[in-house]
């Protein structure tokens, strides 16, 4: 039996991109990439909305033998799986072991999980919504991006009084955060870095 893994970045605030609709300041670093292809290396199939799919769908011509081994590995993964893109409005796909849904059945994503063997990744907030909305996620990463810039209080020491399990703490200063925790506590988190 699979799973339902929501993996995805944001801003302290919950952005996925900024008011222009770029998300660059989400790129992985190549350490934070490893972990996310540990993550996905289970995956077999991922389901996307038309944005997630039209940004993801480099992955079928990005080398799989360039210089970045995380990017290397994650084309590899993207190959491998097949993709479900729900869209109402996309008819034709470019990429290999994909096809168009037009309605998105929580029933139907459910029975699909639990017949197989491997996981599969949901992404895009509004398709993700849905699934998480039919309780049909079983597993969340939560990546949150730093932003440079002023912050609004100064850094504050709050790690004492605080005891969060499970967080791994990046190199870069991104945090993944597998459990559920409160705005607040993610704002002092990001405010330690």
């Amino acid at each position: 039996m699979g799973k339902l893994i929501y993996l995805i970045t944001t801003s302290i605030d919950g952005y996925v991109a900024d008011k222009n609709g770029d998300f660059g300041w989400t790129q992985p670093s190549e350490e934070e990439l490893a972990f996310i292809n540990d993550i996905e290396s289970r995956v077999g199939t991922f389901l996307l909305g038309r944005h997630m799919y039209e940004t993801l769908a480099v992955w079928d011509t990005i080398p799989t033998d360039g210089p970045s081994d995380g990017m290397n590995h994650f084309a590899k993964i993207w190959r491998a799986a097949k993709k479900i893109v729900y869209s109402t409005s996309l008819s034709d796909v470019s990429t290999a072991n994909t096809i168009v849904e037009h309605i998105f059945t929580p029933d139907i994503v459910k029975s699909l999980v639990a017949e197989s063997d491997k996981d599969f990744s949901i992404g895009g907030p509004h398709l993700a919504a849905e699934a998480i909305k039919a309780g049909l996620v079983d597993e969340y990463h939560h990546f949150i991006a730093p932003l440079d810039g002023t912050a609004i209080y100064s850094r504050l020491s709050v790690m004492a009084q605080i005891t969060c399990k499970p967080i791994v703490c990046q190199q870069s200063g991104d945090f993944h955060v597998s459990t559920v925790l409160s705005s607040l506590l993610l704002f002092f988190l990001f405010q330690m870095k």
